[in-house]
């Protein structure tokens, strides 16, 4: 596409067919966004759970019981020290994508994966036994570590492994899995809150993100490499066997040997981050960074870690609020479910629209319905229950519509369109402009919400459109072509043909010389 214009393409049509250990092998690869949607669903409820914070945030605790309804609501949870709790678990992530790009390439998919399991299981038990400030901290990091390993190789991993019909539906397995993740929080919260009484929890709450660790981390020892992984690291024989069973045909040739020229051109690129820079490559170095841009600055995080302190804030109860975040929760969970069936068929370009619009009007509602009840003084008065569930009904549209567009399609886009030559490296760009962005929001939300009051809704408003427009204009659909054979979509694309058919002379220059 170009513009608003379909283009079709002329990717060669691999045989094979959609095998049982296919399916298996990506559901598993899968569970690596499990332990990210667990962090995003639990550190928001907990920092809303008064015995964790009047142990570890005493302040905020005394200033946030002590609200009357009179106060200024937008500013009662505004604390750096209490979002840093949040928010250093993303830096920690952005470290690890860039350093575990070295990993997937030399070591593979599968070990990276692992490496992210343990972590993440570390840092879980360092939360759960945490005494002070500096223990949270510390398991906050090690959780980072996981998160930033899985992220960096399961999209990539399950974008090698997946036919390319069905590239676009399992792919989305990886962000149904956050979801599923972010969903298991919210009821845990919610239940740890009701049933059980002082430390224990949270400790249980943040202890369960264990549970997802082991499960990746098992799961990742059960998973073959990709051939990708294998024909790069020069294991011919062992990637053309693995991909007869992966497609469950012996006609394999097509796509293995347009694999191994990938592979080849990868063998003679020393540096993938060197050469991500050329000019070949501006096309996926822009889209490595400012889908994951766009993707946080839509302000979907904001509702997952904070929803229940932003309920609260809003004037629900505190057991109200970790109900309604269950409600979210489970909007975006059945919301991915869409995606799974629509991305392969409606296409990326469609839903990437789609979701921009719905997520835009969907937040105009929530900024004008919170504008009228509590203005700039931030005193709601009376919240009757039907007002508060239009706003938790507004907030539903907009998880939705992010949940079969942004969601998905932020992990699933740049993991497909990057050459093998650049792979890891690009996906590193992607993982850690989204980790960097994640931070960024994380530890401002509270100080933008007391300074910018509803505006703040306005603030993310502006981005959702502004993404809207670049999607329109530069992004070409890609669904249905081979991801070795991806190249053909900018090569057609009125915007980023150029780059190519300056290189094109290039070459023929060369040829006569």
């Amino acid at each position: 596409m170009a513009g608003g214009m379909i283009i079709e393409t002329g990717g060669r049509q691999y045989p094979g067919k959609f095998t049982f250990h296919v399916f298996v092998t990506c559901i598993i690869a899968g569970f690596g966004g499990l332990i990210f949607g667990y962090d995003l669903g639990i550190s928001g409820g907990v920092t809303s759970m008064d015995i964790f914070l009047k142990k570890f945030f005493p302040e905020v605790y005394k200033r946030e019981s002590s609200v009357k309804p009179s106060d200024d609501q937008y500013c009662s949870f505004n604390d750096q020290t209490m979002t840093l709790f949040t928010s250093c678990l993303y830096i920690a992530a952005l470290i690890s994508a860039i350093f575990s790009s070295v990993i997937t390439r030399a070591l593979g998919r599968k070990t990276t994966m692992v490496a992210g399991g343990l972590l993440f299981a570390a840092g879980a038990i360092v939360n759960a036994l945490a005494q002070n400030v500096a223990m949270l901290y510390i398991g906050r990091i090690l959780l980072g570590f996981g998160i930033g390993c899985c992220n960096q190789s399961a999209p990539i991993y399950i974008s090698e492994v997946a036919p390319y019909k069905y590239r676009g539906a399992l792919n989305v397995l990886f962000q149904l899995c956050i979801t599923i993740g972010i969903l298991v929080a919210n009821i845990v919260n919610y239940v740890f809150a009701k049933s059980i009484k002082g430390d224990l929890a949270w400790r249980l709450s943040l202890g369960g993100a264990l549970v997802p660790a082991l499960i990746i981390t098992l799961g990742a020892l059960y998973l073959p490499e990709t051939p990708n992984s294998l024909l790069e690291r020069g294991h011919y024989e062992k990637a053309k066997k693995l991909l007869k069973k992966l497609r469950g045909i012996d006609n394999v040739d097509d796509e293995f040997n347009d694999i191994v020229a990938a592979g080849e051109a990868s063998k003679l690129v020393k540096s993938p981050w060197r050469n991500i820079g050329k000019r070949k490559y501006r096309p996926h170095l822009t889209f490595a960074i400012l889908i994951p841009f766009f993707q946080q600055f839509t302000g979907m995080n904001v509702i997952m870690f904070y929803a229940p302190v932003l309920f609260k804030t809003l004037g629900f109860g505190a057991m109200t609020a970790l109900l309604s975040t269950v409600i979210t929760g489970a909007v975006n969970f059945l919301s991915t479910i869409v995606a799974i069936v629509a991305v392969d068929k409606l296409g990326r370009r469609f839903l990437f629209l789609e979701g921009a619009i719905q997520m835009l009007l969907s937040q105009i509602g929530v900024t004008i319905a919170i504008a009228l009840k509590f203005g700039l003084s931030g005193n709601p008065g009376h919240l009757s229950t039907f007002y508060a569930a239009g706003v938790v009904v507004l907030i539903c549209v907009f998880v939705a519509g992010f949940a079969w567009s942004w969601g998905p399609l932020g992990w699933l886009v740049p993991s497909e369109i990057m050459p093998l030559e650049i792979r890891s490296a690009a996906q590193s760009i992607n993982c850690s402009i989204n980790m960097f962005c994640t931070f960024v929001i994380a530890q401002i939300f509270t100080l933008m919400l007391c300074k910018m009051k509803f505006g703040l809704f306005i603030f993310f408003a502006f981005f959702i459109f502004s993404n809207l427009l670049f999607i329109y204009n530069r992004f070409p659909e890609t669904k249905g072509i081979p991801i070795e054979e991806m190249q053909i979509v900018w090569k057609e694309h009125k915007h980023w043909r150029k780059y190519y058919d300056e290189e094109d002379e290039e070459i023929k220059v060369s040829a006569k010389l």
